[in-house]
């Protein structure tokens, strides 16, 4: 017991003006560990101050990288101020009472956790007095039809506010979205560019396309800020001032983060030990999975977005001298203490190959007696204290985040953390973090799977006569190797009632015909 004491004094960091504690008593490592990795933490800190002063760190893009810096002096840009009084007109003026966020991966995620953790999982069911006039949100995440069907059921086409989000401005699920949208809107006899922003980079496809529609607004991207780390920047900026957040809050822990974790005493730098702990416990190859379990409901979103940036970030094949080296962190999570009725099971008594963070709110939203003098809060943090001291037992390794409440400046050091390390880790591995080159190898092969489904129904238009399965298609087209994906291209035509109709033969193959 004396021994936990000590270790847990010794590793655990505390900021005593916001009250954030982290500990890493419960990982696996020593004193011994932690100098034989001198080298990388001299690296690092050399190459953090590099990359904040301007350095090109996306070597691949050519493109500095400065969402660290930026944050620090947006506050005070009339870029922020462009946007903070274009979100009071909006809410003020009534026209608007819906905003949907068009974007993926870090164009979505961080906007959603942001609106989940800080005005909750029934913001849109509120009256507008109870939002303080601000607008429902709603987000379209994909291409799936289905997602348009769900979101026409509950909006006002007339009284919302699309925000179609991508850096590049050819992202083509974003795309997609915007042109159903267009389209539907058009089909009411309305005008999709009267409800319509734009955050783009200048001169994009998007921004042109804004430009020559009419859009509403138009808000500039950074090129040096990538999607999975631009949550302190427009992206996260422009939903949540239209919902009431206190963005300048949020950038305000975000800032203190940042101050905290550019500490040249490594063991007294969180994001430097997170990413020591990260390396040591995956043996500096990802050999342990990083599962994030946040006590906390509002939190429950967090995971997901600790995957796009932790994964995202460091699932690189290559190294930045070229090498093969497969790395990576592969990261899941749920929340607690839903999580001892889901994975825990696992985590307990199953592999061992995983480290866990637990992530604590301390204040309690309400008070609710449930036995004695004992609440409902004293229980989830009872589940919490259990459960780390069961897995402490097994030799499991565990990491605890402990923050006074949940409010935008908690949210912004939680968010800065994790970038932080993210930076920092993938100094330690020589990578690049801030480049997403599988993204576009599957986006390539997708563009593939879309040119063959165009020489698919171009035969079949050509030939109405066509009868025949997969094969034999295949074999007409000179595709025979491709037989497979035809045969999947045509049972999406089938099921839709487009191109094909299809039977089963006497042995059960599907036939297609022409329709």
């Amino acid at each position: 017991m004396n021994d936990w004491i000590e270790r847990s004094g010794k590793y655990t960091l505390w900021d005593r003006r916001s009250g954030f504690e982290i500990s890493f008593a419960g990982m696996d490592f020593t004193a011994d560990d932690l100098e034989a990795l001198q080298d990388k933490f001299e690296r690092a800190s050399s190459e953090m101050i590099k990359l904040e002063a301007g350095a090109i760190k996306n070597p691949d893009e050519q493109r500095k990288v400065t969402h660290f810096s930026d944050r620090m002096i947006y506050p005070e840009s009339s870029e922020f101020r462009d946007v903070e009084e274009f979100a009071a007109a909006v809410r003020n003026e009534g026209r608007f009472d819906a905003v949907v966020v068009n974007g993926i991966g870090g164009s979505a995620l961080g906007p959603q956790l942001m609106q989940f953790a800080i005005n909750g999982p029934y913001w849109n069911e509120m009256s507008a007095d109870q939002r303080r006039n601000g607008l429902k949100i709603y987000f379209l995440d994909n291409t799936d039809s289905a997602g348009v069907a769900d979101l026409l059921a509950v909006i006002d086409l007339k009284r919302t506010l699309h925000l179609v989000i991508s850096k590049s401005g050819g992202t083509q699920e974003t795309r997609n979205n915007m042109i159903a949208m267009e389209n539907i809107y058009a089909g009411h006899g309305l005008k999709f560019a009267d409800h319509a922003v734009a955050v783009t980079m200048k001169d994009s496809s998007l921004y042109k396309h804004a430009v020559e529609s009419g859009f509403l607004k138009i808000f500039n991207m950074a090129d040096s800020v990538g999607g999975r780390t631009s949550e302190t920047a427009i992206v996260g900026h422009l939903p949540a001032a239209l919902t009431g957040i206190d963005f300048k809050t949020f950038l305000a822990g975000a800032c203190a983060m940042d101050e905290w974790t550019r500490s040249k005493d490594y063991p007294a730098n969180p994001a430097m030990m997170l990413a020591a702990m990260w390396y040591i416990a995956g043996n500096g190859k990802g050999d342990r999975n990083m599962v994030i379990v946040p006590y906390s409901d509002r939190l429950v979103l967090l995971s997901r977005y600790l995957q796009q940036l932790v994964m995202e970030s460091i699932g690189k094949e290559l190294d930045l001298d070229g090498k093969i080296v497969h790395q990576g962190l592969s990261v899941f999570g749920n929340k607690g203490g839903t999580d001892a009725h889901a994975f825990i099971q696992q985590l307990n008594d199953g592999r061992d190959d995983f480290f866990a963070t637990f992530i604590e709110v301390q204040q309690d939203a309400m008070k609710l007696p449930i036995d004695g003098n004992i609440a409902m809060g004293d229980y989830l943090h009872g589940f919490l204290e259990g459960l780390c001291a069961a897995l402490r037992s097994k030799g499991r390794q565990i990491i605890t985040i402990r923050i006074p409440e949940l409010t935008v400046f908690e949210l912004g050091q939680i968010i800065a953390l994790y970038e932080r390390t993210v930076a920092i880790y993938a100094e330690f591995i020589n990578i690049n973090a801030f480049h997403q080159p599988g993204v576009q190898a599957y986006k390539l092969a997708a563009k593939a799977a879309l040119t063959l489904r165009e020489t698919v129904l171009n035969f079949l238009n050509e030939h109405p006569d066509f009868s025949g399965s997969a094969d034999d298609l295949a074999a007409r087209t000179g595709l025979t190797g491709q037989s497979v994906e035809i045969a999947t291209l045509l049972d999406r035509a089938a099921v839709n009632g487009e191109y094909v109709c299809r039977s089963t033969d006497d042995c059960g193959k599907w036939i297609y015909a022409a329709k």
